[in-house]
């Protein structure tokens, strides 16, 4: 007998962030990787071209089955050409990374289109020393910010080879109502677990009735409009720094962002006692898996002031306490169909405008540990960049270590944060301060 075609269906992740994306903003995420030498664009296609077969997402599109035959499904395309994702574009002078973003941050912003893979690679020349860059910018459906630096680590030189994977044959009408009657009884099975798991997804983000966040102008509904700024600290000194004092660069970056925020506010003529952040915390992942989303939010509240010292040992304990609860499945991935449901109503994109949750988000990504090389190329600095879709959160924080440098990318609604670069210098300075300590916890505080 004939062995029925596999049915790879789009996973609950998947589906909640095509659902989420509505309005001006994509769900998009991306890296802008900087070169120590150009790359032409017939060799980038190339490169894109050999190397994608070893990522299955980036060969494969979403395609919408019959009525009654169940979720979408990732079918391989059959038009597949590199050179649909490939755009080329230049870096205005001076070429440092203020031009470099604003030349990508208008790619990042454009949809991508659905009836393709949902990537798109950016090739940038007229840096300066004849270097260039190369943007990799894909859908949320795609992967999250880890699964993003699985598929870059496929696609470096170098990499394990990976058995191609095989073509998803189109199933017939009836093999597709069969998979989604048995999806749907499983459904019915898994759903006094899935309510269990949303409690506990949900307590991670602050329950379903969180704590208020103190009112002040970080929450304030977004327009279609982004701005970035990129913010550099030595990585090994901050690592250094934060292990005397029992924490990590993660809880040393949260208690930056939190000082530098605070100040903000200050020269604004408003005062918060603690920044409320949310702080993406990855999910165990199969092994080889290079794609698909597995984060979930845990929130945390950071004091603005006091001994930086003991607010980073508070903080560090905090996430250590709580990380278990947020390592499992998103809330919007448990809740499946109904938030789809509820999405689709135009019920998210109002929660994310009118949310009281949070003031600002937090993503640190360990970025590889050794230098990358790309088409012979060898990538000299990694620039975060993510969109972060319609909402109240008018400013975010990407941040992502490699090669001794934790590059943090700073994006907002330059209509709701005009004062963005000041915000840079601030947490800047923050990072550079935090880099050098080396008092006691019971000792003295940084200057202000």
């Amino acid at each position: 007998m004939t062995a029925p075609p596999r049915i790879e269906r789009a996973g609950d992740a998947d589906l909640a962030f095509l659902a989420m994306d509505r309005g001006p903003v994509p769900e998009h995420l991306g890296v802008v990787l900087v070169l120590d030498r150009p790359l032409t664009p017939a060799a980038c296609a190339r490169l894109l071209g050999d190397r994608a077969g070893r990522v299955p997402r980036l060969r494969q599109r979403l395609v919408r089955t019959p009525p009654g035959c169940g979720a979408p499904i990732w079918a391989d395309d059959e038009t597949f050409d590199p050179w649909r994702h490939l755009e080329i574009t230049g870096c205005p002078a001076p070429g440092d990374d203020r031009a470099l973003v604003d030349a990508v941050l208008p790619w990042v912003m454009r949809p991508l289109p659905r009836d393709r893979p949902l990537w798109r690679a950016v090739l940038i020349g007229g840096l300066p020393g004849g270097r260039c860059a190369l943007a990799l910018i894909a859908h949320h459906a795609i992967s999250d910010g880890l699964g993003g630096l699985a598929v870059l680590g496929l696609l470096a030189d170098g990499a394990a080879p990976a058995a191609v994977a095989p073509a998803l044959p189109r199933a017939g009408t009836r093999a597709l109502a069969a998979d989604a009657w048995r999806s749907r009884f499983a459904g019915l099975r898994s759903a006094p677990d899935r309510a269990r798991r949303l409690r506990t997804a949900m307590a991670a983000g602050g329950g379903v009735h969180p704590v208020r966040v103190q009112a002040c102008s970080l929450v304030r509904v977004t327009g279609a409009r982004r701005r970035a700024v990129v913010v550099r600290a030595p990585l090994s000194a901050l690592r250094e720094s934060a292990h005397r004092h029992d924490g990590g660069v993660n809880a040393a970056l949260l208690v930056a962002v939190s000082t530098a925020v605070g100040r903000l506010l200050e020269r604004r003529g408003e005062t918060i006692g603690a920044v409320a952040i949310a702080v993406p915390v990855g999910t165990p992942r199969a092994p080889g898996t290079a794609a698909g989303n597995a984060v979930s939010p845990l929130v945390v509240r950071v004091p603005t002031a006091g001994p930086w010292a003991q607010r980073l040992t508070r903080v560090a304990a905090d996430v250590r306490r709580r990380r278990a609860a947020a390592a499992g499945p998103a809330p919007i991935t448990v809740a499946g169909g109904a938030f789809r449901l509820f999405s689709a109503l135009g019920g998210y994109r109002w929660y994310m405008t009118h949310q009281r949750r949070l003031h600002t988000l937090v993503s640190h990504v360990r970025g590889p540990a050794g230098p990358v090389r790309l088409g012979g190329a060898v990538v000299r600095d990694m620039i975060p960049l993510v969109t972060g879709g319609a909402s109240n959160v008018t400013v975010l924080f990407l941040a992502l270590a490699y090669l001794d440098t934790l590059t943090v990318t700073v994006i907002a609604d330059p209509d709701r944060c005009p004062d963005l670069d000041l915000l840079a210098r601030l947490l800047a300075d923050e990072l550079t301060a935090l880099s050098r300590v080396t008092i006691g916890p019971s000792e003295q505080d940084l200057p202000p």
